[in-house]
């Protein structure tokens, strides 16, 4: 799916906030609102998803990270052989 965003263009022209950065603040901000998961926002601000955890750390947002969550990272870590 692709999505077109009419953004004016004395905004979308700022060079100071380019196409990644409206792309990370979009992911932040569905993220926030939970709508969306926290690989799926790292993937729209097409970046790492350590990287996008720092992020959000960094401004102090919630990464909702609960014990459901934690006990199936650990089940796909010995899955691999790293745990």
């Amino acid at each position: 799916m692709r999505i077109y965003l009419d953004i004016p263009d004395e905004v979308a022209q700022c060079p100071t906030f380019s196409r990644a950065d409206w792309l990370r603040e979009m992911a932040i901000s569905l993220f926030e609102q939970e709508r969306v998961t926290l690989g799926i926002a790292s993937q729209i601000a097409g970046i790492h998803l350590m990287e996008f955890q720092k992020i959000l750390g960094s401004r102090g947002v919630c990464v909702h990270y609960d014990v459901e969550a934690f006990t199936n990272d650990i089940e796909n870590l010995r899955r691999r052989g790293w745990l």
